[in-house]
């Protein structure tokens, strides 16, 4: 109303005002991170850059196959037609197998480690160091996985150390998948942002500006992992684009804006068309069907914006 009431006041011509209100509408929202209206009208609010944030899809193998399995996935995969312009993809296999990946997977598909060394070469049994995945061509690696999180028979990772592993890989020329989510008992609790929140505080701590380029977050609520459930396309919206919003506020708005957030919760490719049309999900983290053709189905409901 003190919009329109100024404009008649300065005696500015009808289109002009509206031009005026909405650019006014425009800053408010993006400052506002928020839907605006006006004499009824909604201005839905959208992150300036979504459109220039390249889906990525990465495929996580996690414990599984054997060499001839392995070798299969990867003729299976080379013959599953072209990745969109729009897109990326990167596969996770087991340590154990990635010479035999990065040997003959097709070339428009990277290679990445499912864990990462906290320390470089040295005395130290059982590490595999981000020099070493280098080396290996492995570009990619996934940090802060729910079941790495949880630990097997051991203590799991926590938020810090997730953290100090993630500007390790970066600082070793590696990409982040980097992972947060809630169990089920949390997300009941009404605590899934509040988890979320608390697993990001030490990457914001740990990364400056410029290490975000390279990390990628993951949103995988653990109770939709591996059990057939998912999040629906809202609720997924809803926490990735919360996760956005917390980025502007304690790293930078052009962080949030150009950071990609991908879905980490049972995609497949009948429900990745509906993830994948929500504006804040950019690509996936994809356990089960990442070791079968689907995966390509997933990947092929890259939209394109």
């Amino acid at each position: 109303t003190d919009l329109a009431l100024m404009s008649w006041k300065l005696c500015i011509p009808a289109g002009a005002a509206a031009g005026a209100i909405g650019m006014t509408l425009m800053r408010v929202e993006e400052s506002r991170r928020s839907d605006c209206g006006f004499l009824g009208i909604t201005f839905p609010w959208e992150s300036k850059s979504s459109g220039s944030r390249k889906y990525v899809f990465g495929g996580n193998w996690k414990c599984n196959g054997d060499v001839k399995s392995v070798d299969g996935l990867v003729e299976t995969l080379g013959k599953c037609g072209p990745i969109p312009a729009n897109a990326e993809v990167m596969v996770a296999p087991p340590f154990l197998h990635v010479p035999i990946v990065t040997g003959t997977i097709r070339p428009d598909i990277a290679v990445g480690g499912q864990n990462v060394s906290l320390f470089p070469n040295g005395a130290r049994t059982g590490e595999i160091s981000a020099a070493m995945m280098k080396d290996m061509g492995v570009s990619w690696v996934i940090v802060g996985h729910s079941e790495r999180r949880e630990g097997f028979g051991m203590a799991g990772e926590s938020s810090e150390l997730v953290a100090l592993k993630t500007k390790v890989a970066v600082s070793g020329g590696l990409s982040v998948m980097a992972c947060v989510g809630e169990k089920l008992e949390e997300r009941d609790a009404g605590k899934t942002l509040e988890v979320c929140y608390e697993q990001l505080k030490p990457l914001a701590t740990k990364l400056n500006e410029d290490d975000w380029a390279n990390v990628v977050i993951a949103y995988e609520p653990v109770w939709a992992i591996g059990t057939g459930r998912t999040a629906t396309p809202e609720q997924a919206q809803e926490v990735h684009k919360a996760i956005r919003d917390w980025l502007a506020k304690n790293v930078s708005d052009k962080v949030a804006a150009e950071t990609r957030i991908v879905y980490g919760g049972s995609m497949k490719g009948k429900n990745a068309p509906d993830l994948l049309k929500q504006p804040d999900i950019d690509g996936g983290l994809i356990g089960g069907a990442s070791l079968k053709a689907e995966f390509f189905d997933i990947v092929n409901a890259t939209p394109s914006k």
